[in-house]
């Protein structure tokens, strides 16, 4: 069986181009490394869940440190965990999901 590892253009991602070991290892183990285009975040199913997560935690706030904003982003996730079903949250994740 074929496996696909799809990475984005995070310049750590792009090892092959640079790295011929982790080409390398792909080819022995059957593996294909496949890189998404530039600026195509809308591809990512993930991007909607920042969308979310920003639109219920963080837009319109002004933390004072880092680990305020820590805490906010945790309390959003637990809440999020604990109401997966939420009709709002769909909405946003919905609508982010373009792709």
């Amino acid at each position: 069986m074929r496996i696909a590892i799809i990475c984005d253009n995070y310049s750590p991602h792009l090892t092959t181009k640079r790295c011929q070991r982790v080409g390398r290892w792909a080819a022995a183990n059957n593996v294909e490394i496949a890189y998404m285009p530039t600026n195509s975040s809308w591809l990512k199913r993930i991007e909607a869940q920042f969308t979310a997560l920003r639109y219920f935690a963080l837009d319109g706030t002004d933390h004072v440190s880092h680990t305020e904003q820590g805490s906010m982003i945790r309390r959003y996730i637990i809440g999020r965990n604990k109401h997966a079903a939420d009709q709002r949250l769909r909405n946003v994740v919905a609508r982010a999901n373009v792709a």
